[in-house]
Formats: structure tokens, C-alpha cells, sequence
């Protein structure tokens, strides 16, 4: 059942330019959900208006897509979710604050992200990684969501912003509503949530700062002042949200690939101790396997490749559908860790690219090194099916694997 029915044909939107396209009820998408998305990329023009979730603009090809996540004067971040969040509502900081002021939020982010600090992190990515899999490897199976893909990430997080590790698994079903529910009112009740769990550390962070993520995000000076603890609050919700869902769901697609390609499991197995042949197969992984979709709004009327926006339109730029357009990437939807340029904007463009990009790529990269050394072999359960879903992030649920 549909949280809320299409909306009618606004007088600018050309018939012909109409789609009905649901990213949360996406036809194929139970099976591949980047195969789903192209079927409207390579079937429909290249900028169409659907009715559903609120009624918006898709963009379907890499070039526009790109264009519109840096070009944030006309498309702007300052409604990222679909269907839009009611009017009035504060926006999330800093991914739905615009440049320049965005530049003061997202500062602490940035320093604590550098290629050198995630360096530092690596140790604990690898420790919990190896202790996870070590527990499993004798058990000849796993839920693979549950019992890996969610633990990884979270416990990686959940150390930087210094936050106690068994509070996860009260906080992951939290970040799961918040990006997968089907109403807005459940995924405003999951922000609600978070952000009741998160005060008072944040009121803990503000008045006796320490060294950690949190610390630092709640303490900025914007405009020489220092943030308002509602604004510590939005964005210590969104920060937290961000590291415990996004990761993990492009982990648990990775998972699913290579369960179903025991060829492309192989070639990375014999491939592992190859530095520059592993980074590249993981920018692949990525490209195929894109996740986040997060809408713009737009800031005035404007005239684009023939396609009249009016000031106020939503617009959804899906990133995964950057790294799947065949106008750009011959055969998108094969797997080949030779590929000389892995083309994709998994993580954003411009001004609003994810911060965290780094860090994922090397919890992709240690899940790969020390589970495949120990795991090297293994299938999907037969008799189950992975259960994938669609939203705001894409994501995969459940996963039952095996190995001998």
C-alpha cells in the first residue's frame, strides 16, 4: 500500500515527459536494483516527470546527474528526502544546507575523514572485521546482514563519535526506518528517535568536549558563533544515520555479488595481495553497486536541454544510475575488475560529495582482504533468496550465505 498516491500533472510538465516511476516500489528491483533502475534509464527520456512519492523529476544519465549535484545555485540540497519532509521542517545539517554557509558545517567532518586520520581508523576496522568473521567462519553460514555487513560499520562509528558499542543494536533498526520506511511520518518518528537517544551526549559533548567525531560537530563555530543545540542535534542525527546504514547496505550488495559470481569471487581471491589490481576492483564494486538516492529542490525556473523546472520542483538524480549508463560505461552492468576507468558518482559530486567516501572504501577494502582469506568460497543458502529493497538508500535485508 502506498504511504501517499500520485499527485496530479503539474501545467508545465509536458504529457510526454510523464512516467510513472516509483523508486520505492521499483519493478525488478527484488532482484538487481541497479538492473531495475537502468530499465527506466535506457526505456524512458532522459529527464521525465512521475507522479508518484509526492510527484518529481528523475534525471537518468550521468552527465545530468553529475551537473546537478554540483551545480547546487539552481538545484538545491535543501530538500534531500522524497516525498519532501512538511514545509517548515528544520533541515537535516549540513547535507541540506548549501554552499557557502555548508562549507562551515561540513569543516569538522572533513578533518576528522582525512586520508591520514581514516589510516588511523584502519587498525579498528580490521580488529572488529577479523573478530566477526573468526566467530562465524566454524558455524558454515551466517545471516550475512545481521551477522556482518550491519556490525562492521557500526562498530567503526560508534567508535569515532566515542558512543558505547552495545547501544547498536538498538540503534540500527532506527537508521533502518528512517531510510526505508514507506510514510513520512514513520521516518520522521525514526529522526525523533535518534535524536532523543542523542541529547543528552550531545549536551554532554557541548559542555565537556573530547577529542571524538561528536565532540567536534557539536562544538563548531558557524559565523563565529557556536552552534545552536538544536543544530548540534540535527546534525550529530544525521552524521549517525549516515554511518550506520550506508555502508552497510553497499557492503551487503558487494556480499550478494560475489555469493551468485564464484568466478569474480575467485579473480579477487587470487588477487588480494595485488594493491593497485584490489583498489580498482573496489571502485567497480562501487560503481555497480551504487545505493544513495537524495533529491534536490529547485531554486528557480530554469530552462534545461529542453525541459522547463519550475522554481520548487523536486528533482531525484539517483547516483547509482551514473555508474550503470551505458553512454558513459560500455556494458554497465558486468563486473570487470580491469576496467580502466570505473565511471560513477556513488558518492555525490561538488559541494555535498559524502565526506565518509574514504572510510567507506576502506571498510569495503578490509572486508575483502580478511573475509575472503578466510572465507574464500562461498553461495547464497540454497532454498533462500535475498530480500532487497528500495528508497532513500538501497539496500539489501537479508542474506543467508554458506561455505564448506
Amino acid at each position: 500500500m502506498k504511504s501517499v498516491p500520485p499527485v496530479p500533472k503539474p501545467d508545465h510538465v509536458p504529457e510526454a515527459l510523464v512516467v510513472d516511476f516509483d523508486f520505492i516500489e521499483l519493478p525488478g528491483a527484488e532482484d538487481d536494483i541497479q538492473a531495475g533502475y537502468q530499465a527506466y534509464q535506457r526505456g524512458c527520456p532522459d529527464i521525465f516527470w512521475t507522479p508518484q512519492n509526492g510527484g518529481h523529476w528523475v534525471a537518468t544519465r550521468a552527465e545530468d546527474i553529475v551537473f546537478m549535484q554540483r551545480n547546487t545555485d539552481v538545484f538545491s540540497n535543501r530538500m534531500v528526502t522524497l516525498p519532501p519532509f512538511p514545509e517548515g521542517t528544520p533541515p537535516s545539517i549540513p547535507l541540506e544546507i548549501d554552499p557557502p554557509r555548508h562549507a562551515q558545517y561540513r569543516r569538522p567532518l572533513m578533518q576528522f575523514l582525512t586520508p591520514g586520520a581514516v589510516k588511523h581508523l584502519e587498525d579498528g576496522v580490521r580488529k572488529v572485521a577479523i573478530d566477526q568473521i573468526e566467530a562465524l567462519l566454524p558455524q558454515g553460514g551466517c545471516e550475512f546482514i545481521e551477522d556482518f555487513a550491519k556490525v562492521l560499520p557500526i562498530h567503526v562509528f560508534l567508535d569515532a563519535v566515542d558512543l558505547p558499542r552495545e547501544d547498536a543494536s538498538m540503534l540500527l533498526p532506527i537508521a533502518e526506518k528512517s531510510v526505508r520506511a514507506r510514510s513520512i511520518e514513520d521516518r520522521i518518528e525514526a529522526h525523533r528517535e535518534m535524536s532523543g537517544y542523542l541529547l543528552g551526549w550531545v549536551r554532554k559533548r557541548r559542555a565537556e568536549p573530547g577529542d571524538d567525531l561528536l565532540s567536534q560537530i557539536v562544538t563548531i563555530d558557524v559565523d563565529g558563533e557556536m552552534i545552536s543545540e538544536d543544530e548540534a542535534l540535527s546534525y550529530a542525527t544525521l552524521v549517525l544515520f549516515g554511518g550506520l546504514d550506508t555502508v552497510a547496505g553497499m557492503i551487503g550488495l558487494i556480499g550478494k555479488f560475489l555469493a551468485e559470481h564464484p568466478d569474480k569471487c575467485k579473480e579477487l581471491v587470487e588477487n588480494l595481495d595485488d594493491a593497485k589490481f584490489l583498489k580498482n576492483a573496489i571502485e567497480e564494486l562501487i560503481r555497480r553497486h551504487g545505493i544513495a538516492n537524495t533529491a534536490r529542490v529547485l531554486t528557480q525556473d530554469y530552462d534545461y536541454k529542453g525541459v522547463h523546472f519550475k522554481k520548487g520542483d523536486h528533482i531525484l538524480p539517483p547516483n547509482l544510475l551514473a555508474g550503470v549508463d551505458d553512454r558513459v560505461i560500455d556494458d554497465p552492468l558486468t563486473v570487470d575488475f580491469n576496467r580502466k576507468k570505473p565511471v560513477h558518482a556513488s558518492f555525490g559530486n561538488g559541494a555535498h560529495a559524502c565526506p565518509g567516501a574514504g572510510l567507506a572504501r576502506r571498510e569495503i577494502a578490509v572486508f575483502l582482504e580478511e573475509w575472503l582469506r578466510r572465507i574464500p568460497e562461498f553461495r547464497v543458502k540454497p532454498g533462500t533468496k535475498p530480500v532487497l529493497e528500495t528508497g532513500q538508500v538501497n539496500g539489501i535485508i537479508k542474506l543467508e550465505l554458506v561455505w564448506p
